[in-house]
């Protein structure tokens, strides 16, 4: 039998604050965390909002003085959203740290710091990069800094599959508990993604909405960036009984696929087959699923293309199922989304409620499924599945369980 995989803590850095309890609050409430941007450079760029962390936030306040030069602010997100997630678990992880490691997905990594120094060698004929200038854009430098920061010495490095890596991250580190490679994982996302370069670099793409995200709405005009990390503790179940650990819910399966196509064009069969393959891993029917939180863009592609994927996938009961996407409230935070995401979805799971997909105005019979507009509504929710769908046609699909 393989061994069962379940979840005893969580952390997170989003546009609502620090912690998981004001991100879930914020969604449940229907509460949008997308403003107008803040950036010196904002004059410049096309985008004219974004879901930022609120201002005032002392990051440097929750971490050690050694090891702040070293961190990018992705990896400042990480780790904050690391020890709330040990906190949460109860594990004495310095303790068992061989046996426990740590992977984290993040789209671009340390995109914060290479924006400065490149500002300072290309823009104002600077000699000299920062010395710290590799340690912090080195795309695994936010699983190194997880794993120094707990004392893990189990299997550690990042996974990088544009807005699937979060996915694909939690999917990895469930797979090396079940072959026995560790008995305890933390795994999740981060992506600090609003410097300048990057700002013009998604104008020139043209997918970026202007005023806020509008997922599955006829009226929809793109996607809206965001920011922020979450992580979870991973942990097999026997392990997890055996100390007495609060179960928050059990990771019952995963599926990955590539759509082998389009760079960008997203496909329904791919993400289709995605989903087949994370319920055929966790040993549901289609009938089993009582929420899903989406992919949702919030593009014109992307929605109606992941509602054919969940019709293919699901069948006839696809249209009974409420469906949100939480992107329309802290926005796409790239590598990091799908943890996100995921901390919504076992927040959902947990407190039999569905969060409602914001901003919703017309519908768009592309679009036909249980979007739940606007205000959210208890339910009975049993399992539930998390998609990520990225760039490269790369597609992750999580599925989660009341334990």
């Amino acid at each position: 039998m393989k061994r069962r995989v379940v979840v005893t803590g969580m952390g997170a850095v989003s546009p609502y604050g620090v912690g998981v309890a004001p991100l879930w609050q914020g969604l449940r409430a229907g509460r949008s965390a997308i403003a107008p941007l803040r950036h010196p450079e904002a004059a410049r760029v096309r985008m004219k909002v974004a879901a930022q962390l609120p201002e005032g936030i002392d990051l440097a306040s929750m971490l050690s003085e050694s090891m702040l030069p070293l961190l990018d602010r992705c990896s400042q997100f990480v780790v904050i959203a690391s020890n709330e997630a040990v906190r949460q678990s109860g594990l004495d992880v310095r303790a068992n740290g061989d046996r426990i490691g740590a992977i984290i997905g993040t789209g671009i990594g340390g995109v914060t710091s290479h924006d400065e120094q490149s500002k300072r060698l290309y823009g104002e004929g600077a000699e000299r990069m920062h010395p710290l200038t590799i340690v912090r854009t080195m795309v695994n430098a936010p699983a190194s800094h997880v794993s120094m920061a707990h004392g893990l010495r189990g299997p550690v490095f990042s996974v990088s599959s544009a807005c699937a890596s979060a996915n694909h991250a939690v999917a990895q580190a469930m797979a090396a508990i079940r072959s026995g490679a560790a008995d305890v994982m933390l795994t999740g996302g981060t992506e600090a993604c609003l410097t300048f370069g990057l700002l013009k670099a998604w104008d020139a793409m043209r997918v970026i909405a202007d005023d806020t995200c509008r997922p599955f709405s006829a009226n929809r005009r793109g996607l809206v960036l965001g920011e922020g990390a979450a992580v979870f503790v991973l942990e097999e179940m026997e392990h997890a009984k055996a100390r007495g650990a609060t179960i928050l819910a059990e990771l019952a399966g995963a599926g990955m696929s590539a759509d082998a196509g389009d760079i960008v064009a997203p496909s329904a069969d791919g993400a289709a087959l995605a989903i087949t393959r994370a319920l055929q891993d966790a040993e549901l029917q289609a009938s089993d699923i009582d929420y899903i939180n989406a992919h949702g863009t919030g593009t014109m592609a992307n929605d109606a293309t992941e509602t054919r994927a969940i019709h293919l996938a699901l069948g006839a009961h696809a249209q009974s199922i409420p469906v949100t996407s939480t992107k329309s409230m802290h926005g796409h935070a790239l590598g990091a989304a799908g943890a996100l995401e995921l901390a919504a979805t076992i927040a959902a799971l947990d407190d039999q409620f569905v969060p409602p997909t914001a901003n919703y105005e017309q519908v768009d019979p592309a679009c036909d499924l249980d979007i739940v507009p606007n205000v959210g509504r208890p339910a009975k929710i049993r399992a539930a599945l998390s998609n990520s769908f990225a760039f490269g046609g790369l597609n992750a699909v999580l599925a989660v369980r009341q334990a």
